[in-house]
């Protein structure tokens, strides 16, 4: 039953009504929340006792990278419920996602190379993590591209699919390397069920906020 209520909102007259409806909401919520996480995380925590303020660049790179590599993920599924059950609202979905993962990746990007100039002396390393990340970005700008250069629409949805579905290996990659390579020079995940490699609480929480609100 609920599968079925689900289903319902590939009609794309429902789903218009429903995203008109929550889109402000969700909107307004996502700055609220974004707001005070950077505010919190920069004004109202101590500088690290190595890193000094410049940790506080968490609050931008974490929340930026947990998109950019979920985005990516949430395309594969949509792109296989396209390739599957030929909704169009799932393709649709992955090609609006596409630009905002871009965004997101370059956002991580830009802010771990800052971050990691201070920290490892130089702005890019090959490392494992660093790697899948950046051709994780040439599969967004090929999605992009691709979508482009097709101009039969279910065509351009089909190829794309195939594309994010290949791709899928470097989104687990960006997220995973840190496990899989533990010689890399990228530091561990900042959130973990685990307390002891968790980030301390201070940090902690307007991490959460911050990335609630991406």
């Amino acid at each position: 039953m609920i599968i079925n209520k689900f289903w319902e909102f590939s009609n794309p007259s429902k789903f218009e009504r429903l995203s008109k409806l929550l889109t402000p909401i969700f909107g307004i919520l996502a700055l609220s929340l974004t707001i005070i996480g950077i505010i919190w995380g920069a004004f109202y925590t101590p500088d690290d006792y190595r890193q000094g303020s410049l940790v506080k660049i968490i609050y931008v790179h974490v929340p930026s990278a947990f998109l950019a590599i979920n985005i990516y993920l949430m395309m594969v599924v949509t792109s296989l419920i396209w390739l599957i059950r030929r909704h169009h609202l799932s393709a649709l979905a992955a090609k609006a996602g596409a630009p905002i993962g871009l965004g997101m990746t370059i956002i991580a990007i830009v802010t771990g190379a800052l971050w990691g100039q201070s920290t490892w002396g130089t702005y890019w390393v090959w490392d494992p993590r660093l790697t899948s990340f950046a051709v994780l970005t040439l599969f967004y700008l090929g999605y992009i591209l691709l979508w482009k250069a097709v101009e039969e629409s279910d065509r351009a949805a089909d190829l794309t699919s195939i594309l994010c579905l290949i791709g899928s290996v470097f989104a687990l990659l960006s997220r995973y390397a840190v496990f899989f390579w533990d010689k890399g020079l990228h530091q561990g995940a900042s959130l973990s069920l685990d307390k002891e490699k968790n980030i301390a609480d201070i940090f902690y929480y307007p991490l959460l906020f911050s990335m609630a609100g991406f």
